[in-house]
């Protein structure tokens, strides 16, 4: 038999490569992550530094933002569809804060605070990306709540958030909405006002219509007020920035400005200072049949709160339109002494039906799995 020294070398760069993998693995305290059972974490890919929003493309590459000042995009890929990334190709650098990602019919549309761009055809140019060409490059460049979340509807329509650029403040369109475009750039509409901050959305399986995560307010006291959950039908609601947080909580600052009749209650108030982002309803078959058409969200974490709360994966669950259940799914990214190992951003879920979370504290991305006994 001939020795064959290529071919060698290529199974040792393998090698090298999954042991460098599971070496990582072991050094995230993976054991701290408390699932339901049946359910299990693990890593599907790393060396992401700030991996946020992610979005999946038919064929199964997934593209990830990042929110840097001068931020970069990432694909990964699964070759082999074993689960584990094979690699991850840093797509374009020095972005301003690209925090959104969506993939449409072969192209990548990235969200950067003032603008978005399109890389073209981007899958067959992952070692040499197309020079970005400018969609829509009118939006607002104030960097507090400036990270945008971009996600095309079921009608083929680019929506993305403009957030609050404050705490709290009355600025007037575009700030503290949500806004739509065709996927060219043109037709920019605002499809709903009065929403400090969303980082995260997505329509309903069955009704196509929208639901988004919220971040309240800050400087209200450890409990005051509630992220939310809310549910936008319809385009031309407000959902109560900067006069009203929650249910119905007052903003002593605003709060007398405008009736409380006008605007629509969150459908399920979530915990004070959770910075709830990314949020998926979950639409694949691995998971047990209670969770599908459910709400996953992730939340960020607090930093203006005396008792840290939120670095984890809560559920939302419904009957109809109605919220019924909000409860934790996955914890243990905070632990005693408030110490915390990552951060959840995004939620994506594969087409064998396990659930990839982003983690931009750990620069990685995890898979959660559902394995019957």
């Amino acid at each position: 038999m001939k020795f064959r020294p290529q071919r060698c070398t290529h199974f040792l760069i393998i090698a090298c490569l999954l042991a460098l993998n599971h070496s990582f693995a072991r050094e995230l305290p993976l054991d701290k992550i408390k699932l339901p059972d049946g359910f299990k974490i693990e890593i599907f890919a790393h060396n992401l530094p700030g991996a946020r929003s992610l979005c999946l493309s038919p064929q199964g590459t997934l593209f990830v933002g990042s929110q840097q000042e001068k931020g970069s995009v990432y694909a990964v890929v699964d070759n082999n569809r074993d689960y584990q990334a094979d690699k991850v190709y840093t797509l374009i650098t020095d972005l301003f804060m690209p925090n959104g990602v969506a993939f449409r019919q072969g192209d990548l549309y990235v969200a950067e605070v003032n603008r978005v761009i399109k890389l073209a055809g981007i899958e067959k140019l992952l070692d040499q990306p197309p020079t970005p060409s400018v969609i829509n490059d009118s939006f607002p460049r104030d960097k507090h709540h400036g990270g945008k979340f971009i996600r095309f509807s079921p009608d083929d329509l680019l929506y993305l958030q403009v957030g609050a650029p404050c705490n709290i403040c009355n600025r007037g369109d575009p700030y503290a909405s949500i806004m739509r475009m065709r996927p060219n750039g043109t037709k920019l509409e605002v499809f709903a006002r009065g929403v400090r901050n969303s980082v995260g959305f997505d329509w309903h399986p069955d009704t196509s219509e929208l639901w988004f995560t919220d971040n309240g307010r800050d400087w209200l006291g450890d409990d005051l007020p509630p992220d939310e959950l809310n549910h936008a039908p319809k385009s031309g609601m407000h959902f109560g920035y900067p006069y009203r947080h929650g249910r119905n909580i007052a903003d002593p600052e605003y709060g007398d400005e405008a009736e409380s009749d006008y605007f629509t209650a969150p459908a399920q108030e979530l915990g004070p200072h959770v910075a709830s982002l990314g949020m998926r309803f979950y639409n694949g078959k691995m998971f047990p049949q209670k969770y599908r058409k459910q709400i996953f969200i992730a939340e960020h974490g607090s930093w203006n709160r005396r008792e840290k709360i939120g670095y984890r994966i809560t559920l939302v669950q419904l009957e109809g339109n109605n919220a019924v259940n909000y409860q934790i799914f996955a914890e243990g990214w905070l632990q005693p002494g408030e110490k915390a190992w990552g951060r959840p951003v995004d939620l994506e879920i594969l087409s064998d039906g396990s659930m990839l979370v982003s983690d931009d504290q750990a620069g990685v991305i995890y898979r959660i799995i559902y394995e019957s006994s």
